[in-house]
């Protein structure tokens, strides 16, 4: 048995006895796509374990995230920070081993993976980030940033509709230094995939514009680092399809069976005794010296690279100087951007932000990010910028075309590949089709901002289809994702600022339609969620908390009630913002004694029972509304001065 084939075996047995040890896991995929995976960290894949940061590494994203037996067998294999111990801990709480690979709990894992498809999405992106900085920084004799983005996928990834967005977009955009490894075994959870999936994949890629290599025998090592290696010298990006057995080696391989198997006890030691491995978590010295080489390899590499940047430094001092500022975070001033859109205020929000978007575009040159096709309509675009495009790696606008799935898990990568200040854009109404990249984002505390505009049924005639009702509250119950609903435009620095300065994602719902000048708004109280406009009553009877275009419409409320009751206005542009304050502050702002807290905002969000106190009463939109006009549509839901005054007092008369 040569070495190499002796290291697949320790690697397979390593697997499996992890799941084995955990009672659960993935047999199948960490037994049939071993051989792909380990041809790829021992020939090709460049890292550096030392410092797995290293900015010119590959990036190899685990798309099918449910293969981390094996992914976690590989890293303790080649000296990451992953010991036999931690594969003993394998899927036990707070290992550094879980369930499914992620983001920041293991060294060496780029992206928290398992919601398949995703991964293939952050690829893009980060191959998109790739790209950017190869363009800008490189010059002839330094390739400077140069390295691949891996994604290993299966089955189920190719078919969830993620992907599919991003697959096309990544062929228009011919991101060559973008290679999938396709472990095509053809078995699902369910049973065979010509069930569910019958398509040919080869020409489906082809026809998208991507290099196309099969590989018959994807279980063997010369094969399938052979077909890397043909991948890496393509001008196009690359799917590789390695055909696999599922569960090589057991009793139930090429079933679906073996998809969440695990090996008894007995099954185990004769699956060891077949591979010819006696040793239990072991990894013998030869074949651990054989992975030492690669490692050994990469941090030669990284040094080499250290070596050429200090030359690139002295032939290239100014481009250098560039290099090393571009991405500091820090330098953005805000109240320069307050300063400067100053003058705007008094429009919709949607194009107030595409001037705020242009300031922090002119001071930072890593702000990079598009829109679902709809750059017209929510200005989220950096003016004279260019768009990026296969032909114009410069440009600032990425049109993702229709496809607001994969712009978020795109924009995602971008942020993961490196510190690039990202955002995207639709209308709130489609938020829905993101959430699932969204609630990655929040999970991986990525801070990307998302621009969503024509932000509530004052949209009108599009009717209830755009009329958004019930996104909002989507989006706040996102678990780490923060949400502004700004009223003007010192709000919306505020919520960049809570984005950048806290590297938290930030969701912007901003204004279609224009909002008049609202006096005592402020950029540092709007830092805290939420604050008191005007003079505040210490003890008032009445406290009205709106956000966005129902601020407006709460001062106006508030001078009616003010004929009988003292009223506090309270501008709350974020709950989650607010949430975070000290007990103190927040009830310096929501008075809780108060009659009546009365919460107004053109949704049915029931969040905002959480900060309103036991008399706490809030006025939203509970149904779908009819197309018309904007303001006539808005006042059908009973959003009047009159209505509003109405409920409150009805509201007061009933607490009595």
């Amino acid at each position: 048995m040569n070495i190499n084939q002796k290291a697949i075996n320790y690697l397979k047995a390593l697997s499996a006895e992890t799941i084995t040890n955990a009672k659960s896991g993935h047999l199948g995929v960490s037994l049939g796509a071993s051989s792909i995976l380990f041809a790829l960290f021992k020939d090709h894949y460049n890292f550096d374990v030392s410092d797995t940061d290293f900015l010119n590494r590959d990036r190899l994203v685990m798309s099918a995230g449910h293969a981390s037996a094996l992914y976690y067998s590989l890293l303790s294999m080649f000296g990451f920070n992953v010991s036999l111990q931690d594969l003993k801990d394998f899927r036990k709480l707070a290992s550094k081993t879980p369930g499914h690979p992620e983001y920041r709990s293991t060294e060496g894992v780029e992206v928290t993976t398992g919601p398949l498809g995703q991964g293939v999405a952050n690829a893009v992106g980060m191959a998109i980030a790739e790209s950017v900085l190869e363009e800008r920084f490189n010059t002839v004799g330094f390739d400077i940033i140069n390295n691949y983005i891996y994604c290993f996928v299966g089955d189920g990834c190719l078919m969830e509709g993620v992907a599919q967005e991003a697959i096309s977009l990544a062929g228009t955009l011919n991101l060559n230094k973008l290679i999938l490894l396709y472990d095509s075994n053809e078995v699902t959870i369910d049973g065979s995939l010509n069930l569910a999936n019958r398509e040919n994949v080869a020409k489906k890629f082809s026809a998208m514009g991507w290099n196309v290599i099969k590989v018959s025998q994807g279980n063997n090592y010369w094969f399938c680092s052979q077909a890397i290696g043909r991948a890496k010298k393509s001008k196009k990006p690359t799917i590789i399809i390695f055909s696999t057995t599922i569960g090589i080696g057991t009793q139930k391989e090429g079933t679906s069976a073996v998809h969440g198997a695990v090996l008894s006890p007995d099954e185990l030691a004769k699956f060891k005794e077949n591979l010819g491995v006696k040793e239990s978590f072991y990894i013998p010295s030869d074949v651990r010296e054989l992975c030492m080489a690669s490692t050994r390899r990469g941090k030669l590499n990284h040094e080499k690279w250290n070596q050429n940047l200090a030359m690139y430094s002295s032939t290239h001092p100014e481009l250098y100087k560039s290099f090393l500022s571009f991405f500091d975070r820090k330098k953005v001033n805000f109240e320069r951007i307050l300063k400067n859109i100053a003058k705007h205020d008094g429009l919709s929000l949607r194009k107030i932000n595409h001037y705020a978007l242009n300031e922090l575009a002119y001071q930072c040159p890593q702000v990079i990010g598009g829109t679902a096709d709809v750059g017209p309509s929510t200005f989220s675009t950096i003016d004279n910028a260019g768009n990026f495009s296969a032909g114009f790696r410069r440009g600032k606008n990425i049109h993702f075309g229709i496809r607001e799935h994969a712009m978020v898990g795109i924009i995602n990568g971008i942020s993961l590949y490196e510190d690039f200040i990202t955002f995207d854009s639709t209308f709130l109404s489609f938020a829905n089709y993101a959430l699932p990249a969204l609630r990655m984002r929040s999970m991986m505390k990525i801070p990307a901002m998302s621009f969503f505009t024509h932000d509530s049924i004052l949209v009108g005639e599009d009717g209830p289809t755009h009329q958004p009702i019930e996104q909002i509250t989507q989006l706040r119950a996102i678990v780490g994702n923060t949400v502004f609903r700004p009223c003007d435009y010192q709000e919306l620095i505020a919520g960049y600022a809570t984005a950048i300065k806290n590297y938290i994602p930030v969701s912007f719902a901003l204004s279609r339609q224009d909002i008049p000048h609202i006096d005592g708004t402020s950029y540092e109280n709007a830092l805290y969620g939420g604050y008191v406009l005007g003079n505040a009553c210490q003890k008032p009877d009445i406290v009205l908390v709106a956000s966005g275009s129902e601020v407006e419409l709460a001062q106006k409320v508030a001078k009616e009630l003010q004929k009988k009751h003292s009223v506090n206005v309270v501008s709350m542009p974020s709950i989650e913002v607010f949430e975070r304050q000290s007990i103190n502050y927040k009830n310096k702002v929501i008075y809780k004694d108060a009659k009546l807290v009365l919460a107004i905002e053109a949704s049915n969000d029931s969040k905002w029972f959480k900060i309103l106190g036991g008399n706490g009463a809030f006025f939203g939109v509970e149904n779908y509304q009819h197309s018309g006009n904007g303001l006539d549509v808005y006042e059908n839901a009973g959003f009047t001065v009159k209505n509003i005054v109405k409920f409150a007092e009805t509201k007061l008369k009933s607490q009595k």
